[in-house]
């Protein structure tokens, strides 16, 4: 029998693989799309500022999106937002409109910005339901997303199948993944409360205990840039996913330019990133329940910056291609046991994975760019050092992680959880004993 909770979670598992795929898809076609519009390198980075701006811009809006409305309307708007965005790539290609693609690539920004972060609410709330680890294999279905984007987008590079139409098809995939899945998405998921009793989940409820909870949770309690345990979890999710971000912007060309292989095989190094990646993230969950966040975290750091500091050092291509797996499984649970480090870390969840999320997507983003102006002053393998040494204190900095409260921890003090948590409790509950069972 096919439970509520394990509908909910794969219905999660495909809304995560719908911006890997939709990305991946874009980002192999880049070089088909330049060529559509004729564009100069100076051109194409002005185009691409439109996805930087509206990746911004949803990541800002997301928490108070969610906080108002739930994870519901801000995953679904956000999932139409990216497809409708591929399309307007695709359409931009087809009538040669630079144009047309930034305001498509704008979109795409605007849409993953803020579906991604409220994608990741949902996740930490389903993962505190039922208290064990879902978030790893959750982001496992982004990065798969991203490989089997990648790799259909190179095939269709080589059959030299028209960018357009490709982008088109993929965002008509997206569309109809996103039908399929969003049904069994619950409404009223972090969703905090209001003046006008949006969130009010027990009216008898009036004492003055409850009201102070409530009051907490909804963020009259310590501003949370003093939480010094949140903060150090920022940290660790800020060297995480700058790893994982510089190695997706960056990677071909450090292979090509620093370790002089050819543009093929610094693609299929990517590709073997991607898929240490994906590999990590849908084992993580069984590592993480075993030994504890805490110590998956600091070996996973351990991992980044021991493949990094081959790829930086050792001038050989063989041993730097290999090093990228051990980087690839590394920088893989960073941002998902940061979300979940996060959701846990005390009252109203929401506003605390929404500010994790909103570091990671900052990191992923905004510095990569950034390690190419010091690429061009010292060459990308020396730029990369900058990444070493942030992952090299998320080794020291991993124990803000903790390890996870049990599964029914601070519902009382989250109006939008025990809304969800009356419905989800029994069925995660059987399925939870059905796999002690198996």
């Amino acid at each position: 029998m096919v439970t509520a909770s394990r509908r909910r979670r794969l219905s999660l598992s495909l809304m995560f693989l719908i911006p890997g795929l939709s990305l991946s898809s874009w980002v192999t076609r880049t070089p088909d799309v330049r060529d559509e519009l004729g564009a100069s390198t100076a051109e194409m980075g002005l185009i691409l500022f439109g996805l930087s701006v509206g990746s911004t811009l949803g990541i800002v809006s997301s928490g108070p999106l969610v906080a108002r409305m739930g994870t519901r309307p801000v995953i679904g708007g956000g999932t139409v937002l990216i497809a409708l965005g591929v399309a307007g790539v695709g359409t931009g290609a087809l009538t040669s409109s630079a144009a047309l693609v930034t305001a498509g690539l704008f979109v795409f920004g605007l849409g993953g910005g803020s579906g991604e972060v409220a994608l990741n609410v949902e996740g930490a709330e389903v993962e505190r339901l039922l208290g064990r680890s879902v978030m790893t294999t959750l982001h496992g279905f982004f990065s798969l997303g991203t490989v089997v984007g990648a790799s259909l987008g190179m095939l269709a590079t080589a059959a030299g199948f028209p960018v357009q139409w490709h982008l088109l098809i993929m965002a008509g995939v997206a569309l109809a993944l996103f039908l399929a899945s969003f049904g069994h998405v619950p409404a009223g998921v972090g969703r905090q409360a209001y003046g006008d009793g949006a969130g009010d989940t027990d009216p008898d409820a009036d004492t003055d205990a409850d009201t102070d909870a409530d009051r907490d949770a909804a963020g009259g309690g310590r501003p949370l840039w003093k939480d010094t345990r949140l903060l150090l979890i920022g940290g660790v999710v800020l060297a995480m996913a700058l790893a994982e971000g510089a190695a997706t912007d960056w990677l071909p060309l450090l292979m090509v330019d620093g370790h002089d292989v050819d543009a093929a095989l610094g693609s299929l190094v990517y590709v073997g990133f991607a898929a240490a990646m994906t590999v990590g993230r849908f084992c993580g969950g069984y590592f993480i329940d075993r030994f504890g966040r805490f110590l998956v975290i600091r070996t996973s750091a351990v991992s980044a910056a021991l493949g990094l500091v081959v790829v930086i050092f050792v001038d050989h291509p063989v041993a730097a291609g290999a090093a990228v797996l051990f980087w690839g499984l590394g920088a893989s649970l960073g941002f998902p046991v940061a979300i979940s480090a996060a959701g846990d870390s005390g009252p109203n969840a929401t506003a605390r994975v929404s500010l994790v999320a909103m570091i990671a997507y900052a990191a992923f983003l905004v510095g990569p760019p950034g390690l190419g102006f010091l690429g061009d002053h010292y060459g990308l393998r020396s730029a990369m050092i900058a990444v070493l040494a942030l992952v090299a204190t998320a080794i020291f900095i991993a124990p803000a992680v903790g390890e996870r409260r049990p599964a029914t921890a601070d519902v009382k003090h989250d109006p939008a959880a025990a809304r969800d948590a009356a419905a989800a409790r029994e069925p995660a509950a059987e399925e939870a004993r059905a796999d002690r069972e198996r």
